[in-house]
């Protein structure tokens, strides 16, 4: 529980960090013989601090519930 608890803050932390991520996508529009178009196209995913706040929260409580049992 410790564990799951501990990744579960700290991904919490890098919600509130990066607030998002961005990742890009490639497509191919055109294509006439050996010639063809291709089109990048960035997205960005928010996240939403509360999110963040509530892996934190839960992480604590993992491991404090850890802590605890032992």
């Amino acid at each position: 529980m410790k564990i799951s608890g501990l990744i579960l803050v700290v991904l919490g932390m890098l919600a509130l960090i990066y607030q998002g991520f961005t990742y890009t996508h490639e497509k191919q529009f055109l294509k006439v013989g050996p010639i063809e178009a291709r089109e990048r196209e960035t997205r960005t995913v928010p996240i939403s601090p509360i999110l963040g706040v509530i892996a934190i929260v839960g992480g604590g409580l993992l491991i404090y519930g850890g802590a605890r049992q032992r």
